[in-house]
C-alpha cells in the first residue's frame, strides 16, 4: 500500500459546499444519529461529497464535512487518508480502477490485469492516462474473493475478470458507456461456475414440511405396544409370617 495525501495545492479548489439536493440529504442521514453521536455520519457524507466532485476528495471538502459534523478537521483527515475508497487526488474522469491485489485475487490472475493497466492506463499508481480519462491503483481485499479477480470501478466492482474481459471492460468505459457491473463470465452472483449443482433433483410436496413427497417416504415400522402389567391390591399380596 502507498503513503496517502491530499493532491497538491494547485489542483486543489477554493472551497467546496453540497449542492442543494446532496445538502438536504446529508441532513436526512445526519438525522439518523442522536445528535452527539452525528459524527458517525462521516463516511457517507465523505462519499457524497466525493461523489459529487469528479470521484475526488479536495481538501475543502473534507474540512466541510468536519464543520457539518462539528468535528476536528485531523479526525476527518484521518478517516479520508486510511480508506482506499476515497480518493485525494483527481482520477480518471471515465474510470479509477482499483485492482485487487489480496491473496485469492492474486492466484486467479490479479497479476495479468495489473499489466494491463500499466500498459494500457499508466505504468505508476495514481497517474491519469493521457487523455485524462483512466487511472488506477492496488488495493487490498475488496470483498469478492470467491468471484477473483475483480476490480473496483467508482461505486461498481467488476469481477471473475480474464485478461480479454476486462480489455472489453475498459473498452466499454473508453466509448463512454457504463459495463454491467457484476461476475463477467456468465455465472450468477457467487454461484458456482456453471450454475447451482445441488438441490436439483429433490422432490416437492408443498404439503410436506422438508419438500418430500409423502407417497415417497418409506413407511414407519410399528412398535407392538407393551402389556401394560396387572394391577395389584395389598389383599392380593402374600403375608409374611414372623
Amino acid at each position: 500500500m502507498s503513503v496517502r495525501r491530499l493532491a497538491p495545492d494547485e489542483v486543489q479548489p477554493a472551497s467546496f459546499a453540497f449542492t442543494a439536493e446532496n445538502l438536504a440529504w446529508a441532513t436526512e442521514t445526519m438525522g439518523k444519529y442522536p445528535v452527539e453521536r452525528k459524527a458517525s455520519a462521516v463516511i457517507p457524507l465523505l462519499w457524497r461529497a466525493q461523489e459529487q466532485h469528479a470521484y475526488w476528495l479536495p481538501k475543502a471538502a473534507i474540512e466541510y464535512i468536519a464543520d457539518m459534523l462539528g468535528m476536528p478537521y485531523i479526525r476527518v483527515f484521518e478517516v479520508a487518508t486510511f480508506y482506499t475508497m476515497f480518493q485525494l487526488q483527481p482520477v480518471g474522469t471515465k474510470a479509477h480502477v482499483q485492482v485487487c491485489g489480496t491473496t485469492p485475487c492474486m492466484l486467479r490472475g490479479a497479476e495479468d490485469l495489473i499489466k494491463i493497466c500499466k500498459s494500457r492506463i499508466h505504468h505508476d499508481q495514481f497517474h491519469l492516462s493521457d487523455d485524462g480519462a483512466f487511472s488506477w491503483e492496488e488495493v487490498e481485499c475488496a470483498g469478492a474473493c470467491v468471484n477473483a479477480p475483480m476490480i473496483q470501478v467508482f461505486s461498481d466492482t467488476y469481477e471473475d475478470l480474464t485478461p480479454e474481459s476486462f480489455e472489453k471492460v475498459l473498452d466499454a468505459f473508453a466509448r463512454g458507456e457504463k459495463p454491467a457491473p457484476g461476475p463477467q463470465n456468465g455465472r450468477y452472483g457467487a454461484e458456482p461456475a456453471g450454475g447451482a449443482l445441488t438441490l436439483h433433483d429433490l422432490p416437492f410436496n408443498a404439503a410436506s414440511p422438508d419438500g418430500a413427497a409423502a407417497a415417497d417416504k418409506p413407511a414407519a415400522k410399528k412398535t407392538p405396544a407393551k402389556k401394560a402389567a396387572p394391577k395389584t391390591s395389598a389383599a392380593d399380596q402374600p403375608s409374611v409370617k414372623e
